[in-house]
């Protein structure tokens, strides 16, 4: 049975956990470990079950707690090289990955570890590096994008496969062009390289939803530049006017930025 969970997601700091019976991966450790161990805690789970942690890039809010979780665990960290290398020069990363810790994938290139056969997928964003993850366990196919300043074909593809789906449904443009950050700021949010608005999230869902789609997650809500029902119904909205009603075809819902979700049991 493959379980799913969110501690966070947001720029306040991100971390999702995916496990087994018998086996567990962190996606993104930008979550404080006294907190992650509260929320364990509170599940009823053990952090000792974790396994493995997946980075999907160097920025702060997904990583600055990387270096601890992994240490403290033992744990193996996987990201690509450029990742890697984009944690050693953050300065926000204080305790850094141990050489022994630090694995190294490559894009494209499944790989398995312990119940899940795992293949990494390049997203644009103005970082060292940036990847989503598609993850087989249990027969389920669960795909995350998160930090996607737009979607390409190699991700559309990706998101066709998924059984479930956490994709970035970061502002309202409006509310960005609006609100109070700096023009510069604007611009890089809305760029390509930037984060995914409510709008091109639905279009992209619009596009490439197919009936093996059974949940989607929206995640990496903007705390300026967005609010929870307005993504949602946003998104519904580009759905229905497509004849997809959310609920029905299938389920949507939105992660929270400090609190965790439920527990989804995904088969």
């Amino acid at each position: 049975m493959l379980n799913f969970i969110s501690f966070g997601s947001g720029s306040s700091g991100n971390c999702y956990m995916l496990y087994t019976d018998g086996d567990g991966l962190l996606i993104d450790a930008g979550v404080g470990i006294r907190t992650l161990k509260k929320h364990f805690q509170d599940y009823g789970l053990q952090l000792q079950q974790v396994k493995h942690i997946l980075v999907t890039h160097d920025h702060a809010d997904h990583v600055k707690s990387v270096g601890k979780i992994s240490g403290d665990c033992n744990l193996p960290v996987y990201a690509t090289r450029e990742v890697h290398q984009g944690i050693l020069q953050n300065y926000c990363v204080r305790k850094k990955i141990t050489p022994i810790n630090t694995k190294l994938i490559e894009k494209n290139k499944p790989f398995q570890l312990g119940d899940f056969r795992i293949t990494a997928f390049s997203v644009p964003h103005d970082s060292a590096d940036n990847v989503g993850y598609r993850i087989e366990a249990e027969g389920v196919v669960f795909c995350l994008i998160t930090d996607a300043g737009h979607i390409t074909e190699e991700m559309k593809s990706f998101i066709s496969e998924a059984n479930y789906l956490v994709i970035e449904a970061n502002h309202d443009t409006e509310m960005l062009f609006n609100g109070p950050y700096p023009e510069y700021l604007k611009e890089r949010v809305n760029g390509p390289s930037g984060h995914l608005s409510n709008r091109l999230c639905g279009e992209t869902l619009v596009e490439n939803a197919t009936p093996r789609l059974r949940h989607v997650w929206l995640c990496h809500l903007s705390q300026e530049n967005n609010h929870p029902e307005l993504a949602r119904k946003t998104v519904e909205m580009i759905l229905q006017n497509s004849g997809i009603i959310a609920g029905k075809d299938f389920l949507l819902d939105v992660l929270k930025r400090r609190t965790p979700s439920d527990v989804y049991t995904l088969t």
